[in-house]
């Protein structure tokens, strides 16, 4: 009956044939958000109507949501092109929909690059290194069959043609550092190599993306520093390192879809805006990483329609961050300039439950982001410290969808409870958890399911999330201006993460 009254509804507005229904959607929780009479918002009344229960209720619902891939996948996921992401997509459009003219609700498609690794082996001089890992993005090797070939070591950062000598039929081994590594695979195939191996120039493994496919990419792997030391000294010395390079791989553009929801009342001329990841990477079901962030903007987005707001209020759902932050990067990219100047912040709230969590806030600071960035930061740092919770500074370094934001002039920040990095011994005093250890032990794996879930750091993180939005839509008093933006002017000098992978 709720997917009837989905299409019956999407019919009337002239937009059924823009969104792919699964055949069947699990039963999505009732939400209590009843409203009476409106007031105006206010950040403690919007906070006491966050509950966990509520945010664990969507988590289940979405868990089985990502059980539509196991067909294709043989496991639950959301990446983009699956059933699950497709499922993801559906339930949040549902939940905005089911609000009813409290936000006005939009579709962005937009083409993407997805790729799958189904197996690969890199064997070098009759060993096979640990830290071997393929690129992001990668081509297959020939044929999808092994390819043999000495290593060739390649001059300096393998940043320019003149770097390369004649690989032909040999494997590229070059260093990190300077550029691209699609530039460095991309090289390496005009100089005639089979593959190319990328190794570390600073401690411990490469895990990267070659980004946008060129016809000139070849198989790539990523070692570590350690790995590569014996061979780049028998290379140094001038003896030959016989090399096995095998990858069964593919790269497709596929199209996917954000999905953005503004409220229909409060000033467009200056709209807050935040947004969450709706997909996972293809290994698992991504319930933290980063269904945390997009529930959270549900259920704070499900609360608000209890309320009015002075400024309007922009939430998304970004598709192909794990790619690369291609859906953020895409909306950005067809912002007119008029439209730009009416965000006057982003806020990216990516991983909020974090089983072994630290509260994050990543230090964006005006010196070297759009200003506003700082008193964004600070307004987390407030609500950190007024709650007595401790807190912790994390890089603002492109790592998530706030990049192209900032990029594009507008003030940008965020929070999170922590991904791969390892806890510290002060830290596990500073937050409890367990030192030595990851932040997310299930990152980027199968395991990141429901169980995977902090309730107590999930609570509070969409209690900031609840208490930003109110504070923005609310006002805009003391903060800062919009600075004039000329058409797309990338600020600072490029980062070396362009989503959670390397890409430089």
């Amino acid at each position: 009956m709720v997917l009837a009254k989905l299409t019956v509804a999407l019919a009337l507005l002239g937009e059924a044939s823009a969104i792919q229904l699964p055949l069947s959607l699990p039963k999505i929780p009732h939400i209590p958000n009843a409203v009476t009479e409106r007031k105006l918002v206010d950040s403690a009344s919007l906070q006491e109507r966050i509950d966990p229960d509520n945010l664990l209720a969507r988590a289940k619902a979405l868990f089985e949501v990502a059980g539509a891939s196991v067909d294709e996948y043989n496991h639950p996921t959301r990446v983009i092109g699956s059933e699950g992401h497709r499922g993801t997509l559906d339930y949040i459009y549902e939940t905005i929909h089911g609000l009813g003219d409290y936000y006005h609700i939009s579709r962005q498609d937009f083409p993407a690059v997805t790729g799958n690794v189904y197996e690969s082996r890199l064997v070098l001089a009759h060993d096979v290194p640990k830290s071997a890992q393929p690129m992001g993005l990668t081509p297959p090797t020939k044929d999808r069959q092994p390819v043999y070939g000495s290593l060739g070591l390649v001059s300096n950062f393998g940043c320019a043609e003149s770097d390369f000598p004649d690989l032909t039929n040999k494997i590229a081994f070059i260093s990190r550092g300077t550029c691209p590594f699609g530039t460095k695979s991309e090289l390496a195939g005009k100089a005639g190599a089979v593959a190319a191996v990328v190794y570390n120039n600073e401690e411990g493994p490469l895990s990267g993306t070659l980004g946008t496919p060129t016809p000139d990419h070849v198989a790539t792997f990523g070692i570590s520093d350690k790995d590569a030391a014996p061979y780049l000294k028998q290379l140094r010395h001038g003896e030959n390192v016989d090399g096995i390079a095998y990858m069964d791989a593919v790269v497709n553009t596929i199209t996917t879809t954000n999905i953005i929801a503004q409220t229909t009342e409060g000033d467009s001329e200056n709209c807050v805006m935040l947004g969450a990841h709706s997909d996972s990477v293809e290994a698992g079901p991504g319930i933290n990483d980063d269904g945390s962030g997009t529930l959270s903007l549900l259920e704070v987005a499900t609360q608000l329609t209890n309320y009015h707001v002075n400024n309007c209020v922009r939430f998304a759902w970004w598709a192909g961050e794990e790619e690369g932050l291609l859906g953020s990067d895409y909306y950005v990219s067809v912002l007119p300039a008029d439209e730009n100047r009416k965000v006057r912040l982003f806020m990216d709230y990516d991983m909020m439950a974090g089983p072994n969590f630290a509260y994050q806030i990543y230090n964006a600071t005006n010196a070297a982001n759009p200003v506003g960035s700082e008193e964004l930061r600070d307004l987390y740092i407030d609500f950190y410290e007024s709650n007595g919770l401790n807190y912790m500074f994390i890089p603002f370094d492109g790592r998530s969808d706030y990049d192209a934001f900032i990029k594009n002039g507008i003030p940008g920040g965020g929070i999170a409870t922590g991904a791969e990095g390892i806890k510290s011994k002060e830290e596990e005093e500073m937050f409890g958890g367990q030192a030595g250890v990851a932040y997310d032990p299930c990152y980027h794996q199968l395991c990141d399911d429901v169980s995977n879930l902090n309730l107590t750091a999930w609570e509070w993180s969409t209690k900031l999330i609840s208490h930003s939005v109110a504070t923005y839509a609310l006002s805009f008093d003391g903060f800062p201006e919009r600075t004039e933006v000329e058409g797309k002017t990338l600020l600072g000098a490029p980062t070396k993460y362009h989503g959670h992978l390397l890409h430089m």
